[in-house]
């Protein structure tokens, strides 16, 4: 996958592209079986949870835009019904999958994962979001129990040889420890690697959030830089995933522009516009979405939206085209 994504990246840079697609961030469906605290998607389409793209559209979507890695998230993608002829086709195309899950259903599809070819094993790697240690996570999906059903997902993962990484979203809530005692327990089950991002302050999540508590949900930028300041010298030893550039980033050694463009989300609505974490609506092809959005209005400062907002959705991939020197 780095050796392709390298390649691909070289390309563009000889071919003066200024923006282009890394990572399509494709979402079949918005069901969930679990309805967690920071979640904006079982709140933005709950008018549309029961829909679901087809298979072609989500093939249509991968070649339409051409990206050498497709996310495959929602919702949650193992409720998806066609998801193992999807990773089959996908990675038939070429394409680097990561299957970014719950974990609640992980397991128990995993024999049926196992049976899929090697050539698609090969470029299939798993995602599994875990909020922290078991009782806060629990906490957070408001399901006892989730943090272990996730954790068989894993370890059924990884005795069948596949990679699997972990996704941790933090909150103004979320202590370094909690996260200390996640890594301890992920090293025992050899996890390949743990992402950790702050979340992002969705509208919709607010809203709800503020019936119950008048305090924020979600961190301030400065608030992100003490957290990961103090998260970079006390987790050293576990394998954290992230760029230089981009740790620097969250701790406020150095400034990025957000690529949204870089990361491009297709759904059952569409295109979302303008990013995974804002839809201010959703354009019916990719090269609409790119020539039609005013990239320059999100880049952290124009939007209040934007303000506080240092994901890995839309700075990660920043991070890397920094590195490169295309911007």
């Amino acid at each position: 996958m780095s050796l392709t994504m390298g390649y691909y990246l070289l390309k563009n840079r000889c071919l003066r592209r200024r923006q282009f697609p890394m990572v399509l961030m494709l979402e079949p469906l918005f069901a969930c079986n679990l309805h967690c605290q920071g979640c904006g998607r079982v709140r933005e389409y709950a008018d549309c949870v029961t829909e679901q793209m087809s298979l072609d559209e989500c093939l249509s979507a991968a070649e339409e835009c051409k990206a050498p890695i497709v996310s495959l998230c929602g919702g949650e993608p193992l409720l998806y019904r066609p998801i193992l002829p999807l990773i089959t086709e996908l990675a038939r195309r070429g394409k680097f999958l990561y299957l970014c899950t719950n974990g609640q259903l992980l397991a128990g599809r995993m024999p049926e994962i196992a049976q899929l070819g090697s050539r698609t094993r090969k470029k299939l790697m798993i995602n599994v979001h875990l909020d922290g240690p078991p009782e806060l996570h629990d906490a957070m999906t408001g399901a006892p129990g989730s943090f272990y059903r996730a954790l068989a997902g894993i370890n059924a993962a990884k005795k069948v040889g596949l990679p699997v990484y972990t996704n941790t979203t933090v909150y103004k809530s979320t202590t370094v420890d909690q996260l200390i005692a996640l890594g301890d327990i992920l090293v025992q089950a050899h996890i390949d690697g743990m992402m950790i991002s702050p979340g992002y302050g969705y509208d919709a999540v607010r809203k709800e959030q503020s019936k119950s508590s008048p305090e924020s949900f979600f961190m301030t930028r400065a608030e992100v830089h003490a957290f990961f300041l103090e998260l970079e010298q006390r987790m050293k030893r576990y394998p954290l995933t992230a760029t230089g550039r981009f740790r620097d980033f969250l701790t406020g050694r150095a400034d990025l522009t957000c690529a949204a463009w870089a990361n491009p989300t297709r759904n059952v609505r569409g295109w979302r516009r303008p990013c995974y974490l804002i839809a201010d609506g959703h354009a019916p092809s990719w090269r609409q979405l790119m020539d039609e959005t005013d990239w320059s209005h999100f880049n952290g400062q124009n939007d209040a939206r934007c303000r506080d907002c240092m994901t890995h959705c839309g700075y990660e991939p920043a991070a890397v085209l920094t590195m490169l020197r295309f911007k």
